[in-house]
Order: structure tokens, then sequence, then C-alpha cells
């Protein structure tokens, strides 16, 4: 089966990101109270598994599954689960990206520490308040406005957030 060839090659231990059922492992931290931990891993994973090169995209694609992983993911959020509203926070790739809504209206992320090594979040607000939850929800996406995290290349261990949607929350 071609997502264990995957896996080994990618060295990520037990993790098959090609294998689209498993690919929101990482930001599952974040339900146990260590975003710390899916921020490293989000990125981890962007970095060693998506690229400019012949093998730079893991696995088959499944109806756009994996690139839209990758697209939300270097956001800085993705949908754990896509029964509810929620976009769990993961790790940006940029330092401000902007999608523009229907309406005109633009929601925008802002990372301005972002870099390599500047993985971890160490603070966000979210329409220039703090925001204390490891997750967003799609009205705050609709409503416009700016979501900007503070980023540094320490964990924030202090910052353990609200956690997002569960059946045991």
């Amino acid at each position: 089966i071609h997502e264990m060839t995957e896996m080994v090659k990618a060295g990520m231990g037990q993790y098959a990101h090609g294998n689209q059922p498993i690919q929101h492992m990482v930001y599952l931290y974040n339900y146990g109270g260590e975003p710390w931990k899916a921020q490293k891993h989000v990125r981890e994973v962007m970095d060693k598994l998506y690229n400019a090169t012949e093998n730079g995209y893991p696995g088959d694609e499944d109806q756009g599954q994996t690139s839209s992983w990758y697209v939300l993911s270097a956001l800085g959020f993705y949908s754990v689960c896509p029964g509810t509203d929620e976009y769990v926070i993961g790790s940006p790739v940029f330092r401000k990206a902007t999608i523009t809504l229907e309406d005109g209206k633009k929601f925008v992320i802002e990372a301005p520490q972002n870099g390599a090594k500047q993985v971890y979040i160490q603070s966000a607000e979210m329409y220039g308040a703090a925001y204390q939850k490891n997750f967003i929800r799609y009205s705050d996406i609709m409503k416009g406005g700016v979501l900007k995290f503070g980023m540094s290349d320490q964990p924030n261990t202090s910052r353990k957030g609200e956690i997002p949607f569960s059946l045991t929350k």
C-alpha cells in the first residue's frame, strides 16, 4: 500500500499524512490543552511534506482534501470536525494573508513575527481584543476583520485556550 511507503519516507513515525483520514490528527493537541504541540507538528508537516519539487505533495488528492488541508493550515486553521462551524488553530506560514469575502469584506490573518523558526503562537487578537480560544468560527471569518497572531520560536505553554467542540466537552 503506497501510504506505508510514503510514511516511512517522510520519517514522521506512524503519522501517514498521505492517507487523508489521519490529516486532522496533528490538530488534536488543541483538544488536550497543549496547542503548542499542534503548532509545532502542523508546521512540521507543511515543511517536510509540501514543497516545490516533484516529491512535494504527499499521497493522493482525494477530491481536494490534501490541497485543502494545506491551504487552510497555511492560513493558520483547519476544519477538524466538519459538522461544526469551528476551525481549529494551528500555525500560519504567512506574515499576512487576506481572504476576500463574497460581500467585499476581508478577513485578514496577520502574524508579523512569523518565520521558519517562529512556529509558536504567543498571543492572539481578534478584532483588536485578546483572543483565548483554540479555534475560530465560520461566522468570525464571514464578519471580516483581523485575526492577529504574535509568533515566537518558543512554545507558550501557559496559553492553553478554550478547547474546540467535542462530544465530551
